[in-house]
């Protein structure tokens, strides 16, 4: 099992969770995380972190929410390894509450 970054932490792109990842799973790009599933241990330690949620158990995935497993697996191996926390955009908060935001996904 792993865990997966979802929608909503695009545009957001809070890092605390980074902070907390013992094995260096979390992967940047120009707008959102992601976490690599073939690094991830399953710590649990990232999702109480992400100050909006956008963490979930791949066990917790609704249907509607399972392309981002494969999202993440892909993506993680074009992004950069991310390890420690930087600032969030200056929109985030604006974001926060933003739904369906794949649209925004920038590659």
């Amino acid at each position: 099992m792993t865990f997966v970054v979802i929608d909503k932490c695009i545009k957001c792109k809070y890092t605390d969770c980074v902070e907390v990842c013992p094995v260096d799973c979390f992967h940047e790009g120009p707008n959102m995380l992601v976490i690599d599933p073939e690094e991830c241990i399953d710590c649990t330690l990232c999702e109480p972190e992400c100050p909006i949620e956008a963490i979930l158990s791949e066990d917790d995935l609704t249907d509607d929410q399972q392309e981002w497993l494969a999202l993440n697996t892909e993506l993680s191996q074009e992004w950069p390894v991310i390890t420690e926390m930087k600032p969030a955009p200056e929109d985030a908060e604006e974001w926060e509450s933003v739904e369906g935001k794949i649209q925004y996904l920038e590659r």
